[in-house]
């Protein structure tokens, strides 16, 4: 195979040009609307479905409604965050909805010999399935679907082992501090809340202001020019699946410590709506471009969408997902005209 290393070149640096929010300078006013439109526009969508729920109904706007729309995401978010470092490199993971039921049922049987046995056990065997994961995809050249697809079944399957299918649940003291950690509260708001907040914060100084986080959007953009210009390829695609995994028990735990229980039904179709929402949030599924940011507005918009239809009430929750589903198809048509006409321009 021949690559042509100008062309390369160019496709790296304009993945690398994605780690900002700002549009790179020269640019035409017809390119600039389109990577605003790409940038932003799921935050300009959540902006106006809030405003007309909060117009048809009256209870949309309250502090319960927030709240509890808030603290619901918040598990999502998390998973969301790491996915989002995986499909930034162009990957995939079908993982993270077992194992974030998986971390849970680990966390709660955890949480009776203390909260670090809680907290960490979830994130070690999780941890350790994203870094397999990544390895296999990495180093032996395998297909993120197929793998992850793997890791989905096999963990669902030690969940079932665990909890002797599905029967036994394990439960969590409720007075331990370690269901403070989910059901707590810091001035008013959801100590999840809070945890969601930092690993945002965190994961978006990572994947833009760090050389890491730059590797990740060269291997998304064009893997062969980024070996080319020497980005450590193979640890990069190992690092992101390992932080989806830990980024999916880490959720499990917090979701645990909230319902002060292991639930193992959780978790079904939970990756599904993680890809959902960083794909509505700006990511492509294809690699190169991407914001954390985006990913949190996509979790946020699709909570909004799930709580209008809650709040219409003679709607089945079946909607919830024929709703989303048409969404994302949307927004999939969206980015794949911007994407086109930005290549025109």
């Amino acid at each position: 195979m021949t690559i042509d290393t100008g062309e390369a070149t160019m496709g790296t640096e304009a993945a690398l040009a994605a780690t900002a929010d700002d549009v790179p300078p020269g640019t035409t006013g017809s390119e600039r609307m389109s990577a605003l439109a790409q940038q932003h526009g799921a935050l300009v969508t959540l902006v106006i479905a809030m405003i007309i729920a909060s117009l048809a109904f009256d209870t949309f706007l309250t502090g319960d409604n927030l709240e509890n729309m808030a603290l619901s995401s918040a598990f999502l978010a998390v998973v969301a965050l790491g996915m989002t470092f995986v499909i930034v490199t162009g990957g995939i993971d079908l993982s993270v909805g077992s194992l974030f039921a998986l971390g849970g049922v680990l966390a709660a049987w955890g949480s009776q010999y203390g909260t670090a046995v809680a907290l960490l056990l979830p994130l070690a065997v999780c941890g350790l399935v994203g870094l397999v994961n990544g390895l296999l995809i990495a180093r032996s050249g395998l297909a993120p679907f197929i793998v992850t697809l793997a890791a989905m079944l096999a963990a669902r399957g030690v969940l079932l082992a665990l909890t002797d299918e599905g029967s036994r649940t394990y439960l969590v003291d409720k007075g331990s501090f370690f269901v403070e950690l989910g059901q707590g509260s810091l001035l008013g708001i959801g100590v999840p809340v809070w945890i969601t907040v930092a690993l945002f914060a965190l994961g978006a100084l990572v994947l833009r202001r760090t050389r890491f986080g730059q590797y990740v959007y060269a291997v998304g953009g064009n893997e062969d020019a980024a070996a080319l210009m020497g980005a450590p390829v193979t640890r990069t695609k190992v690092a992101v699946y390992t932080v989806s995994g830990l980024c999916a028990g880490l959720a499990g735990s917090l979701n645990a410590a909230w319902l002060a229980s292991g639930v193992t039904i959780l978790g079904t179709g939970m990756e599904l709506e993680a890809i959902s929402a960083v794909v509505i949030g700006g990511t492509l599924l294809t690699g190169g471009f991407g914001f954390i940011s985006g990913s949190l507005v996509g979790v946020a918009l699709l909570k909004v969408i799930q709580n209008v239809i809650n709040q219409i009430g003679s709607l089945d929750s079946a909607y919830q997902q024929v709703v989303s589903g048409a969404f994302l198809a949307v927004v999939i048509v969206a980015q794949t005209w911007l994407g086109r006409r930005q290549r025109v321009l």
